[in-house]
């Protein structure tokens, strides 16, 4: 049966005009019917905070739980049901400020989830305290004088957990998030989707750079697997190593071909250039990266603690509670 983007929607949005959730959650209803997986084989399970809301609006099975435990209720939705698609949302204070933990732990593990991070790099539900992707000397209504911390990047976070997938779409591009969404549901493992959105009302502007499609092109790169790493309004310019790092060039210049720029390897077991890549784009020249970053396979949790069921049960001599009663001494009362 053929779905379309209705089939997942429910119920009215009830954000703020112009809130980057708007935007993503579209691009979920249509990245979910271009899928095809029936909404009643799917679960959509979020924390707390404004983007973790949208399980409201989904005509799926869905959980709104508690600040920080969205991963953890996902993994238990995942393991004891591993056929039902879960996908998680948290925005970056739900999901990497108490929810951490749970965070790097999913990675770490492996878990078959969807893992959606929302990040407008503030508290928008608590209405505007610093977050921890806030930049350094970020004012706000908990940093009145600018916070004297270093952020999260979520991709260095993910990478350092162990993490095997990690893509990166803008909410108001719709077709870039469509595919990274459609890229994470087919990656089987933990797979990392950071979403870059404006808070309309606390932090609008955090991400005008590449937020409208003229920016964007001026701005970013798409990276696609296989493909050189070529960017610019009129693709005149890519990257290049340069010692253990990356270098932009422009391409025709001082004879630099096209056969010199790098190819992007998402499949590279060895994580270093994909890093390089997810952390461009922070007022360093460079343009931020688009796409998927790192798509990389190795068993899941979820598949590898239902094998090891399976196998202790096989070498059992009892598979259930009447044949274990039997394995001990038996009265028999007349």
């Amino acid at each position: 049966m053929a779905y379309t983007a209705q089939d997942y929607k429910k119920g009215q949005p009830r954000w703020c005009p112009g809130c980057g959730d708007h935007f993503f959650l579209a691009s979920l209803h249509k990245a979910m019917a271009e899928i095809g997986v029936e909404p009643w084989n799917t679960a959509v399970i979020s924390g707390i905070g404004c983007s973790s809301r949208l399980p409201h609006y989904m005509a799926t099975y869905g959980m709104n739980t508690i600040h920080g435990r969205a991963a953890a209720i996902a993994t238990g939705a995942k393991v004891v049901n591993p056929k039902l698609a879960v996908w998680q949302v948290s925005g970056d204070g739900d999901g990497l400020a108490i929810g951490g933990n749970h965070f790097i732990h999913a990675n770490r593990r492996n878990i078959n989830l969807n893992m959606i991070l929302l990040n407008n790099r503030i508290y928008g539900l608590t209405k505007g305290q610093y977050s921890p992707t806030s930049p350094r000397g970020f004012v706000s209504k908990s940093s009145p004088y600018g916070t004297v911390e270093d952020p999260f990047r979520p991709a260095e976070l993910c990478f350092g957990a162990r993490g095997h997938f990690f893509a990166r779409a803008v909410a108001t591009d719709a077709p870039g998030t469509v595919e990274i969404l459609k890229a994470a549901y087919q990656h089987k493992g933990a797979a990392v989707c950071e979403i870059l959105q404006n808070c309309v009302i606390f932090n609008n502007g955090t991400h005008d750079t590449v937020y409208s499609k003229e920016g964007r092109a001026k701005n970013a790169i798409y990276v696609q697997h296989g493909k050189p790493l070529i960017f610019g309004e009129n693709n005149e310019y890519g990257l290049v190593q340069e010692g253990f790092g990356l270098k932009v060039v422009e391409i025709g210049k001082d004879g630099v071909t096209e056969a010199d720029i790098l190819v992007h390897d998402a499949h590279c077991q060895d994580n270093t250039l994909q890093l390089k890549l997810a952390l461009m784009g922070n007022g360093d020249g460079f343009p931020v990266a688009l796409g998927v970053i790192r798509d990389v396979d190795a068993p899941t949790y979820d598949d590898c603690v239902n094998a090891q069921i399976e196998e202790v049960k096989a070498a059992k001599k009892y598979h259930n509670f009447a044949e274990l009663l039997e394995t001990n001494d038996i009265w028999e009362v007349k």
